[in-house]
Order: structure tokens, then sequence, then C-alpha cells
């Protein structure tokens, strides 16, 4: 067996079965590439789910890292240490909010804006206890803990993992009027990816989100908006809402903002808001540890800059356009988007996302599929023009285009 087959074997006799990894071992990355423990280099067009929206191993994360580890890495939330203060303010500042609630994972901001949410409704809009729900998008990915769970609509998801948690309302990504009957009094927020990634890159209709900024500020109930894998500059604006020049009320961010060194999670909103909490009521051992703040704040200094919102922009008009080249060969049959972020359904005359995986995995391209024909491209935002341009090529090797 080789070093790689000998690896994978282990692996899958000793940790659970959740993932079904394509069969590469990375052992090294830099930038937009990564090579695996029989030194063959993949060009990285996953980016961790927009984890590694600056690439790997970029200097700049990695000596704010460095300096910090000299130092001090956790007190837990029982102490103040002395990068939590200007964390808190540039990230509420980046996003024009006022206070930051910090976590670790997506699925604990998503969690925690939940909590959020029903805590102001209680003490705030004056919902009914117990009473309170949320709006929610089918397709939606925000995460595998058993409360968000049970507001997804996919049976992988789902299945044998009830009883699920009640106060929730699903409606059709995209779908105002269905978004519109489906808030009432009783109703703390709507919970929206602004482009929903797992389920394939989809875009909303022009004035969705718009439309749900009006709804909610007209029946006084939170916009809630997932930025968890679509925000920090990964479609050409800080956040995807701004497309719509839309603010929520809450911003739910997590993936980028550890720069795929650290997670880093947070929920960032208003002092009305967030102001609902008292000590003692919410909290998390590692959320706003030292490290993860000086990792982040160096994020937030990068994306002030505007540099990779620009790359974004300018590549993924690029990305767009090639692509929707290849789509009018016949061989992808729609192409979904924004900025440096795609989704393309492969004709499965071509094979399926996996397969199409598989194949580029040959070519030394390294992507995932996803609901079984779509495969997303989501490179790093540090990608060349030319880097780019050759995992293209393999592409369209792939789909003989």
């Amino acid at each position: 067996m080789s070093t790689t087959e000998e690896l994978i074997a282990s692996a899958e006799a000793h940790s659970a079965p959740t993932y079904h990894p394509l069969p590469v071992v990375v052992a090294t990355a830099d930038g937009a590439w990564m090579t695996d423990v029989e030194g063959r280099r993949y060009l990285d067009l996953l980016a961790g789910y927009s984890a590694l929206n600056f690439g790997h191993g970029n200097r700049r994360l990695i000596e704010a890292a460095k300096a910090q580890l000299e130092r001090v890495t956790l007190t837990s939330r029982a102490f103040h240490h002395d990068r939590f203060a200007e964390f808190c303010a540039r990230l509420a500042e980046l996003c024009g909010m006022e206070m930051v609630l910090p976590m670790n994972t997506g699925a604990e901001a998503v969690e925690s804006a939940v909590k959020t949410a029903r805590k102001w409704g209680y003490r705030v809009k004056g919902v009914p206890e117990g009473m309170a729900k949320v709006v929610v998008a089918g397709n939606n990915f925000h995460g595998r803990t058993t409360t968000i769970i049970s507001f997804s609509t996919d049976s992988e998801a789902r299945a044998d993992f009830g009883p699920y948690t009640p106060g929730f309302e699903i409606v059709p990504y995209g779908d105002l009027t269905a978004m519109r009957a489906a808030v009432t009094e009783n109703t703390v927020a709507v919970l929206l990816e602004p482009i929903q990634g797992e389920a394939g890159v989809l875009v909303p209709p022009a004035g969705y989100l718009a439309g749900v900024r009006e709804l909610t500020r007209e029946r006084n109930v939170l916009f809630v908006a997932d930025e968890i894998q679509s925000g920090l500059g990964r479609t050409g604006r800080t956040f995807a809402c701004e497309h719509e020049r839309v603010v929520p009320d809450m911003y739910v961010l997590g993936k980028a903002l550890g720069g795929g060194v650290v997670p880093v999670s947070a929920v960032v909103s208003s002092r009305e808001v967030l102001g609902v909490f008292r000590p003692g009521e919410h909290g998390s051992t590692f959320g706003g540890n030292p490290l993860a703040c000086a990792v982040a704040l160096e994020v937030i200094a990068m994306l002030r800059s505007g540099e990779y919102q620009r790359r974004a922009t300018e590549l993924g008009d690029h990305l767009h356009r090639e692509l929707g080249q290849l789509a009018g060969s016949g061989r992808i049959t729609q192409v979904r988007g924004r900025g440096l972020w795609a989704g393309i359904d492969i004709d499965p005359v071509y094979g399926t996302g996996r397969e199409i995986s598989e194949k580029l995995m040959d070519r030394g391209v390294l992507v995932k599929d996803t609901h079984g024909s779509t495969v997303r491209i989501a490179p790093p935002l540090v990608i060349s023009k030319e880097d780019l341009d050759w995992g293209l090529a393999q592409l369209r090797g792939v789909l003989g285009a």
C-alpha cells in the first residue's frame, strides 16, 4: 500500500464515518496550492468552504498567530485579556453594528443567534413565553447540531436524529409570498443565507433580500443573515447582503473570520439585540480567546483594505464568463453564483458531481460535489488568474469541451 492508502485506511479504521472525502491526503499547503503525502500538487478550488478566503499559510495571519502564541492563547471568559476589546470593537465597526458575541464554529454562532432572537422576542417584543417562532428557508444549511438539523430539509442531515426541536417554520427559498404568510405576531426572526452554499450556490431572485428586509421591519422581526460562507469577501463585497444594499439586524459570521488558522465565529448586532443577555446566560470557554482574537483582528484589517473584495469581483467576473461559455457547450446545464463562488450543474451524461470531482483530482484540481450533479468552485481569493484559468482548463478537459 502507498502512504496515501495506508493513512486513509487508518483514518477509516479509527474515525467515525461522517465524511466521504476524496482519496487525497494533504501534507502541506501554500496560497491556492496543496501538496499530498506523495508530493503531488493540487490546485485548491474549495478553500475550506470559504474558511480559507485568504489562502493557505497566509503570512500575515501566520505571523499574527505566532506572535500571540508566544504571549497567551487562552484565559476563558472568566478573565479579561488584552486582545478582546479591540477584536469586538473592530468587528462591530466592520459590520456597522455595536456589539459582538464571539463563539468558535459556525454552528455555535447560528445556535447563539437563535437563542439571541428568542430572548429578544420575549424581553423586547413581548412574545408569550415558549411561543417564539423563527422562519427559515428550505434547502438551508446552517450547521449540524440537533436544533439546526431540526429545521433542515436535507434527509441525510435529519434522518435518525429526532426528536426535533420545535419553533421553526420552513418556507421555500426566494418566495416572498410564502415568507409573508409565515410571519406571525410570534415570529421573532427570519434566518437566511443570502446565498445558499451547500444547496449548490443558490442566488435568490433579485429583490428577495430587500423584500425580506422590508417585511421584517414592518412586522418587528429580526432579519438574521447567515454570512458564514458568503461573507468576508467571497462574493466581491464584505457581505453578500450588500449586493441588495441590505443591512440585516444580525450577522452570523465564521469560517474566513479565523483565516483558516483557528476556528472563530461571531454574532454581530445592535446593543438593543445583544444587550438582552446577562452574565451566565450564554458563553463559551474558547469563544473570543486571545489567539482567535489576534488572528481575527488581522483578518478584519485585511478586509478593511478592500483588496480581497476587489479580487473576488474581478476574478469572479472572469470565472463566470468562462463558465458561461462552457455552459453553452451543453455539458453544464446551469451555472450560479456571485463573485469568486460558483455552483455548476453537470449534465448527468458526463458523470455525477462526485465522479467529476474525482476526475478533476486526477488532473490536480480539488473541488467538492453536492446534491448529486452539482460541483462547487470557491478558490482562495488570493488565487492568480493564471492558476484559475489552468483549473478551468482541467474542467474543460474532464468534460471533453
